[in-house]
């Protein structure tokens, strides 16, 4: 498998609070009775009425533009969001917030304090929250993005209502933002680094609750005020967050009787699309000592407008040192010029060591001469750079997004370099759509791994490496190159024959493949992985090649040991319908409880190459950000390989890759 390395981005991010402000009419209000509260109300019109009070026309983001009855879109803003999304930007309302009403009317025979609040939550990537199971909360549901003001100090907010039998609207104003617990892990020198848990792309439900004051005592401190954790009588261990959803919904909340919590009809979809015109950002703590600027531009390079508006990086491979190879001293363009596998045979053989170019595989030292940002087109060129003679090197490139997220459908649409050329010879290159962590330590840190010691402590530290309980690396892989797609065991064909050296003797040294490999000549291997970093809490953990079905269709995993840092999956595709045409989709669909892989010629025609789910890997849970690269490997990494890196020719001509489009949503 690859092997690689990313340091997360510093950024300096205070996001400012902006208080609500209600306006209240107070009203007088007839006597009337009326039934018990309607707990799960998801009407926004409907009227829902307790013997205290009756509200209706619930509107939690009424100033936005509907896209149907029941759903509004919104797309982040990626200007200025280094220091965390928010939704809406100012670009979307001038006000930057969302208008909240409803009316409520006093069914009381005398003045009353009555008291409100709203809360939204991701419903795309979350937990449900009550467990069937154990008939209490899902034990993973403080982990799902919800929130209310973005002051939390701010409970239920009172509203005075007089009687007089009639209905007035309340307004107040709210808005989504990264962070929304106010959690002091997120926080770093007394500032609240909001991007470092920012808002889940997906699907949002906004939940107003109003209660009666008596009621309201029996709110418990850490659902009025959502930065505050539940700290059960004599379990100091189990301090947790509720959430808000299920104590209203299920919990203690719902058998309050003059307490109305109502879920709008109204959902708002958040979708991520960044401008891939937008430019790209050169972070050069990532490049060894002093950078080279001549390539630096408008859309490429280090000034402000860049650091603060573009969303994409130039991205740069850990170059591993067992990375290290005697080349052949051979430049051709496999591609183009029809380099055969006769020619491949007599290069592998017909050099002698003192002839052999010693070189690691490389990455750039010139920050954006091999990345391409194009404002008109919108879109984003890589290239792998040619090889001069004396001027040995296979260079990996490829682009890194800045802002991470958790969870959601990563689809980019590509035209990344053909793998084979006519003769099925490999060029060397992997084409590589990955998500990686954001890194950062503990404030990224994945969930906790209770059993045997939990996680391997570090990416690189090998089978010996100490087991910890919590670590901050994950990534989940597309992998696309010129390997055997089935799954291995530790000894397995293919078998090679060794090449003699007789260069008269054609058949000594031009060796076939053999025919596993011949039969599917033309096809490259998707692999999908996940780096789970060998947890073995999942009950279904296993070593070595195990089936698993998704729709009709089952799957390998395959993972070598149980120190094993991942689980992958292959399957076979055509290279010509990949990478040959004008251009092709990926999709790494990562959910709360399972990872699906997909391609497809449009996003309507996506099939599933990969599946896995928590019960036999561990679902990362923190910020990753997204990868695209073409990159040479190390063939030593992928067993059985029929091309050895080494043995391959430096590029001739540039490699090109373009990216046309990144949805997350």
């Amino acid at each position: 498998m690859k092997k690689h390395f990313y340091i997360d981005i510093t950024k300096n991010n205070l996001c400012k609070s902006v208080q609500s402000v209600a306006k209240i009419t107070m009203l007088i209000a007839a006597s009337c009775f009326y039934y018990a509260c309607n707990q799960n109300s998801s009407s926004s019109t409907e009227t829902l009425s307790c013997s205290e009070f009756t509200i209706q026309n619930f509107s939690p983001i009424s100033n936005w533009q509907e896209d149907s009855i029941v759903r509004k879109t919104i797309f982040l803003d990626y200007n200025n969001a280094n220091s965390g999304f928010v939704i809406p930007s100012i670009k979307d309302v001038a006000s930057g917030l969302f208008s909240l009403e409803f009316e409520v009317k006093n069914n009381s025979t005398k003045s009353q304090n009555l008291y409100y609040k709203i809360y939204y939550q991701n419903e795309s990537y979350k937990f449900e929250e009550f467990d069937s199971i154990s008939n209490t909360e899902n034990v993973y549901a403080e982990e799902n993005f919800y929130g209310s003001w973005e002051n939390t100090a701010t409970g239920f907010k009172k509203i005075v209502v007089n009687a007089d039998n009639s209905f007035h609207k309340i307004e107040d104003a709210f808005r989504i933002i990264g962070n929304p617990r106010n959690e002091e892990r997120y926080f770093h020198k007394g500032e609240n680094n909001r991007w470092k848990r920012n808002p889940r792309i997906g699907n949002y439900s906004f939940m107003l609750v109003i209660a009666t004051e008596s009621d309201l005592k029996n709110i418990p401190e850490y659902i009025q005020k959502i930065n505050k954790k539940n700290l059960p009588t004599g379990q100091a261990d189990k301090e947790k967050f509720t959430s808000p959803y299920y104590f209203f919904n299920y919990g203690e909340g719902n058998s309050l009787k003059q307490t109305i919590s109502s879920v709008s009809q109204t959902q708002l979809k958040i979708i991520a699309q960044p401008n891939l015109g937008g430019g790209i950002y050169v972070d050069d703590t990532r490049f060894n000592g002093e950078i080279d600027k001549s390539n630096f531009c408008a859309t490429c390079g280090q000034d402000s407008n860049l650091y603060k508006n573009a969303p994409i990086q130039q991205f740069i491979n850990y170059v591993d040192l067992s990375t290290k190879m005697d080349n052949i001293p051979v430049i051709a363009d496999i591609l183009k010029d029809n380099y055969s596998k006769m020619d491949y045979n007599w290069n592998r053989v017909f050099y002698t060591k003192d002839e052999l170019i010693p070189t690691i595989l490389q990455t750039s030292r010139h920050p954006c001469a091999t990345v391409f940002s194009d404002p008109k087109e919108k879109k984003i060129v890589i290239k792998n750079p040619k090889t001069n003679y004396g001027e040995w090197k296979k260079e990996s490139v490829g682009i890194i997004t800045r802002h991470g997220l958790t969870y959601g459908k990563y689809r980019v649409k590509v035209k990344l370099t053909e793998l084979l050329n006519k003769n099925n010879v490999w060029n060397g290159l992997t084409n590589a759509i990955w998500l990686i962590t954001q890194g950062g330590g503990e404030w990224n840190n994945r969930r906790t791994c209770n059993k045997d010691g939990g996680y391997m402590a570090t990416y690189w530290g090998g089978p010996n490496d100490k087991r910890v309980p919590a670590v901050d690396y994950t990534e989940i892989d597309f992998e696309i190159l010129k390997t055997p797609p089935y799954c291995p065991n530790n000894a397995f064909p293919p078998v090679y024959k060794n090449p003699g050296d007789k260069n008269k003797n054609i058949s000594s040294w031009n060796i076939p493949l053999p025919e596993e490999i011949t039969n599917a000549d033309g096809k490259i291997t998707v692999a999908c992985t996940n780096w789970d970093m060998a947890c073995h809490e999942p009950k279904n953990f296993g070593v070595g090649c195990n089936p698993i079905a998704y729709q009709n269709q089952t799957f390998e995993t395959h993972r070598w040991d149980h120190n094993y840092r991942a689980l992958t999956e292959k399957k076979e595709e055509n290279d010509d319908e990949l990478f040959g045409g004008d251009y092709f989709y990926f999709e790494i669909d990562w959910r709360p409880t399972e990872i699906i892989w997909r391609i497809g010629a449009e996003p309507n025609k996506m099939r599933v190459v990969g599946y896995m789910n928590d019960k036999v890997t561990s679902i990362p849970n923190n910020q990753m950000l997204l990868i695209i690269t073409q990159e040479y490997h190390n063939t030593k990494w992928w067993p059985g390989a029929p091309y050895s890196q080494d043995n391959l020719p430096f590029p001739l001509n540039d490699i090109p890759g373009e990216i046309y489009d990144l949805t997350i949503e």
